[in-house]
Formats: C-alpha cells, structure tokens, sequence
C-alpha cells in the first residue's frame, strides 16, 4: 500500500467551491485518498506524454495497483471494499480529470467485476476476489465484435475441447485494457451448447482468460484521435484454450437487468471529468499567460468580463452534469437495494448521459477560447480534451437517450432491458 496523504478525510475540490471537496471516510475513503495522491502525483503531470505516444498506460496502472483501488467494486462478501456506484462514478469523474485513457481502463475493469461477481458461480467468485484483493490483478475487454450494427455478436466460437475446456477462435474490436489485463473477459458462443438446450442464450460464455494464453493476440492498432492510451485495437483468438472453471457466465445464470445503465453512467462520468480537467487546465492558463483584449480595458485576461462569463458558463453546466452522474449513481444503488425500479435508473443514466455529454464536449471545445492565441501551443495540449471527449462520446449515440427520455415523457414508455437502454 502506498503511504497515505496527510490532510484530512476529504477529496481535493474539482472546481473550488462550485465542485468543493467531499467527505470520504472509512477503508474505501483511505483508498480514495491514496489514489487521489497517485493521480496528483503521478498520473496528471504524465498524462499529455500519454496522449502523444499513446498505447497502453502501464507504467499509470502499475502506479494504481498499489492503492487498493482494483478490489473496490469487489463485494465484500467475497474479500473487497463493496463500493456502492455513488463513490465509483466519482472515482471515474476524478480518474477522467488526470487521464481519461486511465479513466475508462479501470472503468471496464469496475464494469466487468460488478457484472461478473453478480452472476458468476461462487467458487469463481472467491478465487477471482482473492486474487484481486493479493495479486492486484487487472481485468480487461474483448466482447465486441465487427458485426453490421454495433450490437451484433456471437460470431467469435466456442468448440468443446477435452474435459472441462473449450477451444475459443475468433476476432474482437474495441478491447479496451485487454492488452494490459491480467485477465481478459472474452465473450463467445458455443453452438453445440446452444443446439442441445434449445437456446441461444445457453451457448453464450464470458471466459477470464490470462493474458499471456496462447492463441492470444493483441495486435496494438487503435489509431483514434483520442483516448489514444486505452490501446483498445484488435484482438484475436486462434483456438485459445479456456478451462470451464473460469466461464463466468453460466447457461442458468441470472443476468443483472442493469448493467448497460451502469455502463452508460460511467461515461457521462468521464464525459464530466474531461470537462473539469479542460477547465482546470485554462483556469491555470489564464491568469499567467494570456493576454487581455485590449478593448476590455483591464490588466490582465482573467479580469476580462466575457472571459469570466464564458468560463462562468461552463463551470455552471459541469456543475449540472456532476449533480445528474452522482444522482444516477445514487439510483443505481437504490436499484441494487430494491427501492427504486428500473426505469426511474433508466431515466436518470440517460439524462446523466445528455447532460455530460453537451458539458464536457463545450468545455473541451469553449473553454480553449479564453486562453486566446496563446492557447494553442501544443505545449499546452489544450487539444487533447476535445479530442478525448469527442472520441469517448461517440460510442454509442447521445440521440437516441433524449429519444427516450422524450417518449417516455411523451407515451409513459419504459424501455427493455438491452444492451444499450
């Protein structure tokens, strides 16, 4: 464990006393404070360097493991912290402000542990929680696959192979963390699984698979203009061999019906702390740097009145986006405990999306303007939070939740549970 911080029980502001600090408390508030020094210490002043070279962030997540910060999400039931999504959602916000690229590796490995410790068989369960509680262990992605829509799978197979193992062949896109990852949860469909149950469903795995498996490729070729250090390119498979004891995802396993809200939240998370991150980084700008319009008539640029609007403007919209991502992280721990249903989780993670989303993308883009000329020198890397928040706010269409939250206002429709609604 590295030492903890001195001052006090409470994360840093974000944004002064519009985002002012936040009482933590107990063991999972002492991992928070410890991974808010790494972040300080560690990830923010490394992050531009990152951005430019991109690939995986290992020297970033090797600097985390320490902390604690992996056995978060893990139930307590089985040896972790049991953080409820209200302090994950503000750990990813927070992640996000350093680096978002760092941000959304853990936010997969968070995603995929409160998925997994919900329906994976026990004896999975202890051996997965206890080697991430000792061992510091890192999950990573490789479920989507390039099928003619983005929902489209099932085209990566499973063949039975000798007692108690499977053969997987395939190919995966948009892996994020998988090149990284002690284990990489890898989906897959075993036909003759489904041909004897008469279903579909019971042909679909999620396998932990090591990362050093043989068969396993990780060819590095994302080439995005952001979130360049999430490394998530190509994956393939070429009759990896899987044991059964680490399918998570068994034939009769009962399916959280919240795990694509959960996913939705965490990005409006990043979204947010991108945006904080691009105003922080002006905020400090200003004053040193820029220089004031002459017609304003003042000494220096952060005395500038339409500079102050401007920026006054933004700060208020990332105040509305960080109040709708904690709202929906309140939700969705309300869900977990029965008093809330699901469509009221479902409303409150999309608007938390439509909000984050026009936030962080106008303060990646507005706020750059109050830096004026100056700004753009590509010492400041002013440019990478635009670049971040655009790629990151497309992989899935911000649209399509104003179109349900407008017809659920409109006809009182509740939505099915899917892979994105």
């Amino acid at each position: 464990m590295t030492t903890l911080p001195t001052g006090g029980h409470c994360l840093p502001p974000l944004l002064h006393d519009l985002l002012p600090s936040r009482p933590v408390s107990g063991p999972v508030g002492a991992v928070l404070l410890r991974v808010q020094h790494v972040l300080d210490t560690c990830i923010a002043p490394t992050a531009v360097q990152r951005d430019r070279t991109g690939g995986y962030p290992h020297q970033a997540i090797a600097a985390l493991k320490p902390t604690g910060i992996l056995a978060l999400a893990v139930p307590a039931e089985w040896g972790g912290m049991g953080m409820g999504q209200d302090l994950s959602l503000e750990l990813m916000l927070r992640l996000a402000v350093a680096d978002p690229a760092v941000a959304q590796i853990y936010k997969v490995h968070d995603d995929l542990l409160r998925e997994i410790f919900a329906y994976a068989p026990a004896g999975l369960k202890a051996e997965l929680g206890a080697r991430i509680v000792s061992d510091h262990i890192i999950l990573g992605m490789a479920v989507a696959e390039n099928g003619r829509t983005a929902d489209s799978f099932l085209q990566t197979l499973a063949q039975p192979g000798p007692e108690g193992t499977h053969f997987i062949s395939g190919r995966k896109i948009y892996a994020t963390g998988a090149s990284g990852a002690d284990l990489v949860a890898v989906s897959s469909f075993d036909p003759v699984a489904a041909q004897k149950a008469g279903s579909v469903r019971a042909g679909v795995r999620m396998d932990l698979v090591p990362r050093n498996t043989p068969g396993l490729a990780f060819h590095h070729d994302w080439n995005r203009m952001g979130q360049r250090a999430t490394d998530s390119g190509t994956v393939t498979l070429d009759r990896v061999r899987v044991a059964d004891r680490w399918n998570a995802l068994l034939p009769d396993a009962d399916l959280p019906r919240h795990v694509a809200l959960r996913f939705q939240a965490g990005f409006s998370a990043i979204l947010t702390g991108i945006g904080i991150g691009a105003v922080r980084a002006v905020c400090a700008f200003v004053p040193r740097q820029a220089r004031p319009w002459g017609a304003a008539g003042v000494e220096s640029a952060d005395q500038d009145p339409y500079v102050r609007r401007l920026l006054g403007e933004i700060g208020a919209d990332l105040f509305g986006a960080y109040c709708a991502v904690m709202a929906a992280g309140r939700m969705l721990d309300q869900y977990e405990q029965g008093q809330v249903s699901r469509n009221a989780v479902a409303m409150a993670a999309s608007a938390a999306r439509s909000v984050a989303t026009r936030a962080g993308l106008r303060a990646a883009s507005d706020a750059p303007a109050a830096a004026g000329a100056r700004g753009t020198d590509a010492a400041n890397a002013f440019d990478r939070y635009w670049r971040d928040a655009r790629t990151i706010s497309l992989h899935d269409p911000v649209d399509w939740k104003n179109a349900e939250i407008g017809r659920h206002l409109l006809t009182g429709w509740v939505p099915e549970p899917g892979l994105y609604q």
